[in-house]
């Protein structure tokens, strides 16, 4: 295969010229036109530990997001029971994810486990209590059922974590599950690291719910809460001096439509005061239901609430159709945007907390480049210089095989848009000798047959062949390791690993193609009776 000698130097000069397509931008960022589009646009992107940027670990409160499931459900269950007719009072969320509630009949313990075989399966009793015409009950969670659960809560949790930090248009950022309830985030080039961390942490709860007029707002604030009530609290700003301050709601408890309905939310510049508001539209769903709630509460107030804030109240006049509403609050430009996107990427289903926070300064990254590249280049060095000394012209041969080794794994790297971290440069230092070690046994075949008394061509021949099966066999071994701990490995190792599978295949290439493409050349072109190696 491959016997021609033009079409193996084809192909060498193509790979070659290929290499140096996708690298041009990273060495020379700043192409004259009209040169420039036609080249590769991507430079090689460089990792946390080399740019600079953000590292988060973030834990998820699972348990507080059982709880306030708990705590619709406990709303759910008042309207089932009061359906089937079940006597009961003072039902409400208990301490942790339970439910409490006095039953007054004393057959309501069998009614009650009706309602809960027939429409909440994953409720069981706790506890029971007799009193005195009836018993006081306990609900929890099954055990089963709140570990699936709590599952979901994390994954749910990475997958908006992720939307939304794709939203800051991050090159290629690390977000991954560590342990039961733990998210890692590394967001390489993020310098604003206050802006990030509200965007990402921020909980994003839509709600819309029904002003109370009806009852008094004073004497909610004394205390004297209506059931079914919830004082809330909104922003306001003064108008003359700027200041903001807080102003008291009483809400309808229960959420008449959530963000779950969202399907777009975008920031609009208002007509009248020329101030940014969040424009929303819900899904066909969310629409119907839009439609509908605004019709059967026209001349009531619609508070938009947020991870528990009062945006705004505004009076329904009409029904509203076309599933569109507007958010306004006195937001700056950079609120309203992070706003949006956090809206657009949907609600974290539990609160998180940060665990650990580090933010890598450009200075730092400059210095880890300069190093690595520094090690690199001495690594490379010495091992050039031993093998011009040991195997004199054959070794310079080898000597341009790694030159070229390099340039295609940074070709490749820019090429797919991989991440080169510091471990990533660690195993392009680790290919080096792999891809040196591989021409070390083809040239030590070579002065075997040469001891021989064969001539060069032959014995070219012959050390190439025998050597073929031991270094496709070394390389396929260090491929399969790496593979598993691309897999298996996570930030540092995963890097390692590509960057190492990316150097053996490009060892393969430059040490058994590349090289005898050379020698081939030389050879015939020169009749070489005598090699130098």
């Amino acid at each position: 295969m491959f016997k021609s000698l033009k079409l193996r130097g084809a192909i060498t000069l193509i790979v070659c010229l290929g290499a140096l397509y996708f690298l041009i931008p990273t060495f020379i960022p700043n192409i004259p036109s009209p040169w420039n589009k036609y080249m590769f646009k991507e430079k090689i992107n460089l990792g946390l530990d080399l740019q600079g940027g953000m590292h988060l670990l973030m834990e998820i409160d699972t348990d507080k997001a059982l709880e306030a499931m708990m705590e619709r459900t406990s709303n759910d269950l008042k309207e089932s029971l009061m359906e089937s007719k079940v006597r009961f009072r003072n039902l409400g969320k208990a301490k942790g994810a339970t439910i409490s509630m006095e039953l007054t009949d004393s057959d309501g313990k069998a009614a009650l486990e009706n309602v809960l075989r027939d429409k909440y399966p994953d409720l069981e009793l706790a506890s029971t209590t007799p009193r005195e015409g009836g018993e006081f009950v306990t609900l929890k969670i099954n055990e089963k059922r709140a570990i699936e659960r709590k599952k979901q809560i994390v994954e749910h949790s990475l997958e908006t974590i992720r939307n939304r930090v794709d939203q800051f248009s991050v090159r290629e950022p690390e977000i991954i599950p560590e342990g039961e309830n733990r998210i890692l985030i590394q967001m390489p080039g993020v310098s604003d690291a206050e802006r990030a961390k509200n965007q990402i942490g921020k909980i994003a709860l839509l709600e819309f719910k029904i002003v109370d007029d009806e009852n008094s707002l004073e004497e909610a604030l004394r205390g004297n809460i209506q059931e079914g009530d919830v004082i809330a609290y909104g922003l306001r700003t003064d108008k003359s001096t700027g200041e903001r301050g807080s102003s008291p709601y009483l809400l309808k408890d229960k959420a008449l439509l959530t963000g779950a309905s969202l399907e777009d939310a975008k920031v609009q510049i208002s007509d009248r005061f020329g101030d940014p508001t969040i424009s929303i539209r819900f899904n066909s769903q969310g629409a119907v239901d839009f439609e509908r709630i605004t019709g059967e509460n026209v001349r009531k107030r619609l508070a938009i609430v947020l991870d528990g804030v009062v945006y705004s109240a505004p009076v329904i006049q009409e029904k509203i159709s076309g599933g569109n509403a507007q958010i306004t609050g006195n937001f700056t430009m950079d609120e309203a945007s992070d706003l949006a996107k956090v809206l657009r990427s949907g609600a974290l289903p539990a609160p998180v907390n940060i665990l650990e926070e580090r933010t890598v300064g450009p200075s730092l990254g400059s210095d880890s480049i300069r190093q690595g590249i520094l090690a690199t280049i001495i690594g490379s060095l010495l091992v050039i210089f031993f093998m011009v000394i040991y195997y004199r012209l054959s070794g310079a041969v080898a000597d341009i095989a790694l030159v070229i080794n390099i340039l295609l794994i940074m070709a490749v790297l820019a090429a797919f848009r991989a991440t080169l971290t510091l471990p990533g440069i660690a195993g392009m230092l680790l290919t080096v000798g792999v891809a040196v070690d591989a021409n070390i046994l083809i040239f030590e075949r070579i002065r075997e047959e040469l001891r021989t008394g064969k001539t060069v061509r032959l014995a070219l021949d012959t050390g190439y062949d025998r050597a073929f099966i031991t270094i496709i066999d070394t390389h396929i071994t260090g491929i399969i390791a790496a593979l598993v701990l691309v897999f298996f490995g996570t930030g540092p190792i995963k890097g390692f690993a590509v960057t190492t599978i990316i150097g053996l295949l490009a060892s393969l290439f430059t040490a058994i193609f590349l090289t005898r493409v050379i020698f081939d050349y030389v050879i015939w072109n020169y009749n070489i009776k005598k090699l130098s190696i």
